[in-house]
């Protein structure tokens, strides 16, 4: 049976999972319980990030100028998931980047450690986050399928992006680190040799900058 037959049945049991994760939406870190106001974006996007007269379409790919999104920070207090899988150096590298980059901007960070793909992406989910950050290969394919039942909830996906990403998925990738899934296997292109930390704390500015600006369902290509 493939994957992807396995993991739509995963999926569907996801709705118990979903009601256990908001019972751990407490646990570790601050209490995210109380009432949040909704975040904005702190600063303006620089010109050629994208042409405002020209938004991209969905899943559009965009090559935006570099540094056009440095002004751009989050409300104080922006509630954020990391959600990681794996151990590899790659993952490491996005993993420390979003934690630097947390600390810097005074958000609220908690990470969910997904040894289960499914069940990690819903755990995140129930903790309500204002964005969920994705870090790790192996959450590709269980974001295909999750995602797009939860439209409401943003994901940023680092060093790889998705096939078909709906609305609320966006990608910040670069050559080298363009990992789809979906059966593709490795791009040719592949180099984890690009996962630099300079590259990943980019990619993490340049995604949150998306998505608090509400330039969301499209891939940003890093050089």
């Amino acid at each position: 049976m493939s994957f992807r037959l396995v993991t739509r049945a995963r999926v569907r049991a996801a709705g118990a999972l979903l009601a256990g994760a908001l019972a751990l939406a407490a646990c570790g870190g601050e209490d995210w319980s109380a009432p949040h106001p909704k975040p904005h974006a702190i600063g303006r996007l620089g010109v050629g990030f994208v042409d405002p007269a020209a938004p991209p379409a969905p899943e559009a790919t965009i090559v935006p100028t570099p540094g056009s999104w440095d002004a751009v920070h989050p409300s104080r207090g922006y509630r954020v998931v990391l959600l990681r899988a794996g151990a590899d150096e790659s993952t490491l590298t996005l993993t420390g980047a979003v934690e630097d980059w947390a600390a810097a901007e005074h958000a609220s960070l908690k990470t969910v450690d997904a040894a289960d793909p499914v069940a990690g992406i819903v755990r995140a989910i129930g903790l309500a986050p204002d964005l969920v950050i994705c870090a790790g290969n192996q959450l590709v394919d269980a974001l295909a399928l999750v995602t797009a039942s939860h439209l409401k909830q943003q994901f940023l996906v680092l060093g790889a992006e998705l096939a078909e990403p709906t609305e609320n998925v966006t990608a910040a990738d670069w050559p080298g680190a363009s990992f789809r899934g979906e059966g593709l296997g490795m791009a040719s292109a592949y180099d984890p040799a690009t996962f630099t930390r300079e590259r990943a704390e980019r990619a993490v500015r340049a995604g949150v900058a998306a998505v608090l600006n509400g330039i969301t369902g499209i891939v940003i290509r890093l050089d």
